[in-house]
């Protein structure tokens, strides 16, 4: 009964709902086949289908014109008959398991990229190019305004042939209905542009052209901004106006409503909130929106938690919620719900690996369920029990890929030691977490700890574990997970050997107290260095953040990186890229850093009190090289069979000694859902 509102079911147009989640239209870069949907596109949706999501809309941003391209982000491809028979195989995986499937339609207008493929030009009411892809583009003709009108209906009658449950109308994100409505955009002066009504009209023509087309029966919905965020673009005011003009029509059965626009880096990241976001925090603009239609509205904006989602249906804030990124964490998120064990949900952290990745242009994945999209590789979400006989499994080092491999050697039923060096479980996560607005990635540990607990496996924290004691347990199978150390000293000019440096873990641990005017040298320009440099300047201290790449922070995701850049400007951090760190020395009671420029050769000096490295991981291999001579299979993986995710051929027996494999860092560093996928498809077959 906690959660009975989100589990009531409820009516869009013509269709019964089973409940009020909903996954809703992302780029899932799935679609790789020329635009269809693939085995591994439809095994995605049919998962959260299982799991007992109620309403799927998959396909965000499939564009409808041959000129707004779909091959940059593998989307789904409306443009062409072709998709039907595709369209079939999803609705049918989906309706199976009693859920609906809708997909989102749009024309993106100048939101694109022209450098490739069919090297389009790209379309705009007025020419006027986008930020974010640096996209240039032409003034739309009036022709061309007719056409991809009829393109949207044909999508449309693609989608109902194709038994898909309905559309969604993508008027966000500054695609090109919306690029039609904001002044920001739409400079023109004839029909389409100028006053609100001309504003509206393509908006509204395309409407009618779909209502045209699928008929009175088929579900039309329209995802709309609640704000564009702009000086010159659409105020919240504007937006009511907007979807109250809309909905008086009669043909819209629903509305989803984020907050921002996203044509901006900084916008952007709002359209998709990070862990740094409070929950809910564009809540206010879809209740605004609902205040003025009579059709229900669906909102998604970093509602992760269950209890959360079911607060705001009790609230009438919305008629349904969206909980996308929650369901890529955990598509059996509904079914642990009525199962009652809803302490076992895989919850989002908001970590935004899933959609930086996407915006990449790389295939959507979750950072820490490596199951997610991977199911047509037989990659299982709930664990079955091996029909085999039980085997002793050691597992070395308690970050995110010795958790995952000791859970899921439980699951199937083995006997499982974990070791950790330190008092608790985490590894780098537990470092990461002490950062500013980085708390939410431990939630990565928690449901590990949970799990372990409730599996049984035997936690020997605080202990480092050596080649004698884990041989005393008798294993069949040893995993090590257990890292590696931070890379400070591999210029021994950086100073750290000589202390004169100290690593960003130092920092982070607490073990070494911020200076007052810190230089942090980060080669990596990821997490760690701009994560360490937020801390140092939340502690007060005088901090430059110096990197030997173009600039700090460059590879980190787009949904990410500007949320950082925000910390870091109202905290006066200087951010220089293109110099490498060339020497630290002392002089006197202050350590002088000498930067030299890549392209120039040319040096310059810094005086600070305190150097701070971030130069990635470094192996720990003394355990493995202790334990290899003695392992059956030499500590060599089957490659073939691991990427195939098929079980490893020395496993197929217990003969001889133990069979000894490492995964994550202390392999070569890589990231979280790397050491996670290891673990997963590793151990599966235990």
């Amino acid at each position: 009964m906690a959660y009975e509102t989100l589990l009531k079911p409820i009516r869009i147009g013509n269709l019964t709902i089973r409940n009020r989640a909903v996954s809703t239209a992302h780029a899932e870069v799935y679609a790789t086949e020329g635009g269809m949907t693939t085995e591994r596109y439809v095994r995605y949706y049919e998962e959260k289908a299982k799991g007992g999501c109620g309403l799927c809309i998959c396909g965000g941003s499939s564009p409808v014109s041959i000129d707004s391209p779909q091959a940059w982000w593998s989307s789904v491809n409306l443009a062409t008959d072709r998709i039907v028979p595709h369209f079939r195989n999803l609705a049918d995986a989906v309706h199976r398991h009693g859920g609906k499937i809708m997909i989102q339609i749009t024309h993106m207008g100048r939101r694109s990229r022209w450098d490739g493929f069919d090297w389009p030009h790209l379309l705009s009411p007025s020419g006027i190019r986008e930020p974010v892809h640096r996209a240039t583009c032409k003034t739309i003709e009036e022709e061309e305004i007719h056409r991809v009108i009829d393109d949207f209906a044909q999508a449309a009658r693609r989608v109902k042939e194709g038994g898909l449950d309905g559309i969604e109308l993508s008027a966000v994100h500054q695609h090109l209905i919306d690029q039609f409505w904001s002044p920001r955009v739409n400079k023109r002066t004839d029909e389409w542009g100028g006053s609100f009504e001309n504003r509206m009209r393509f908006g509204m023509e395309v409407l009618k052209a779909v209502r045209a087309e699928v008929g009175d029966d088929f579900c039309v919905g329209l995802r709309i901004c609640g704000d564009e965020f702009h000086p010159d673009g659409l105020s919240h005011e504007d937006m009511k106006e907007i979807a109250a003009w809309y909905d008086a029509t009669g043909m819209l059965d629903f509305f989803g409503v984020v907050g921002s626009g996203c044509d901006t880096h900084d916008t952007l990241a709002n359209v998709i909130p990070n862990m740094s976001y409070p929950p809910e925090p564009f809540l206010h603009l879809a209740a605004g929106i609902k205040e003025v239609v009579s059709v229900p509205v669906i909102h998604a904006q970093n509602i992760k938690d269950p209890t959360q989602a079911n607060r705001i249906l009790e609230g009438g804030h919305v008629d349904l919620v969206g909980m996308t990124r929650a369901h890529i964490a955990d598509p059996h998120l509904i079914a642990k719900i009525k199962s009652g064990e809803p302490d076992r949900i895989r919850q989002c952290v908001g970590a935004n690996y899933c959609i930086d990745r996407q915006y990449q242009g790389l295939d959507v994945l979750c950072i820490q369920n490596a199951a997610t999209s991977r199911e047509h590789m037989g990659l299982p979400h709930e664990i079955e029990r091996s029909d085999g006989p039980p085997r002793r499994v050691v597992v070395v080092g308690g970050g995110p890929g010795g958790m995952e491999a000791a859970r899921v050697a439980a699951e199937r039923g083995h006997s499982v030691t974990l070791f950790e060096i330190e008092p608790q479980l985490g590894g780098q996560i537990t470092i990461a977490a002490r950062a500013p607005n980085r708390d939410q990635i431990a939630g990565i540990t928690r449901w590990y700890e949970m799990e372990l607990a409730r599996l049984g496996v035997e936690l020997k924290l605080g202990t480092r574990a050596d080649d004698a004691m884990i041989r005393d347990l008798q294993p069949n199978v040893v995993i090590l997970a257990n890292g590696g150390n931070s890379f400070t000293d591999q210029v021994p000019e950086w100073g750290a050997t000589d202390g004169l440096a100290v690593s960003s873990w130092d920092i982070l641990r607490g073990t070494v107290e911020p200076g007052r005017n810190v230089l942090v040298y980060d080669t990596t320009c990821e997490f760690a260095g701009m994560s360490v440099a937020d801390y140092l300047a939340s502690h007060g201290a005088q901090v430059e953040i110096v990197t030997d790449d173009t600039k700090p922070g460059v590879a980190v995701g787009g949904t990410t990186f500007p949320t950082y850049y925000r910390s870091l400007y109202e905290k006066s951090v200087v951010m220089t890229g293109d110099m490498a760190l060339h020497k630290v020395y002392r002089e006197g009671e202050s350590l002088v850093a000498l930067l030299e420029n890549e392209y120039t050769g040319e040096q310059e000096e810094r005086v600070i009190d305190q150097v701070v490295i971030e130069n990635g991981v470094r192996p720990d291999e003394t355990l493995y090289y202790a334990l290899k001579p003695r392992s059956r299979n030499h500590g060599q993986l089957d490659l073939e069979a691991f990427y195939a995710a098929r079980p490893q051929p020395c496993l197929a027996h217990d003969d001889g000694d133990y069979a000894l494999f490492r995964i994550g860092d202390c392999v070569s560093p890589r990231n979280t859902h790397a050491a996670i996928y290891d673990a997963l498809r590793l151990c599966k077959d235990l």
